[in-house]
């Protein structure tokens, strides 16, 4: 299971970003994601499938793209941790099931709901391997070079 521990803001505006320059159907094509029914992340007025991005994130942070049968969670903590890093994040709507036509007395139409957007956590740059060049984790020590 991938953890997201090291992805930060920045890990995921560069995949909004590389979501931006290939479009839709080739980024989810080419880091093995399918559309999402579910939360969208808005951004700057578009929206984009928020699993995908979160594990394209996580790629830049770590150097392995999450898959998306690696999300423990599922959306809903994918959305969390979106939300956390000041983004917002909403749920798609869903269609009812069929139900026989019945007479409407009036209309409530509910706008899908939306996170509150909250204050970015100021980002600080990442600590780099000198040999490598990858983003070292938590710990300091370069995972590849030791």
């Amino acid at each position: 299971m991938a953890t997201f521990s090291a992805v930060t803001r920045q890990h995921i505006l560069q995949a909004i970003a590389e979501y931006d320059e290939r479009g839709a159907e080739d980024f989810l094509g080419v880091h093995g994601f399918e559309p999402s029914t579910g939360h969208q992340l808005r951004h700057e007025g578009r929206s984009y499938d928020s699993k995908a991005i979160l594990g394209v994130a996580h790629g830049y942070a770590t150097g392995r793209v999450a898959p998306p049968d690696e999300f423990h969670g599922g959306m809903t903590a994918a959305a969390a941790l979106l939300r956390k890093q000041g983004f917002e994040v909403a749920e798609a709507a869903r269609r009812a099931p069929a139900r026989p036509a019945r007479p409407r007395t009036t209309s409530t139409a509910t706008p899908p709901r939306t996170s509150v957007r909250r204050p970015a956590v100021e980002d600080r740059p990442l600590p780099i391997c000198p040999t490598c060049s990858m983003a070292l984790p938590g710990t300091g020590a370069c995972d590849t070079c030791g």
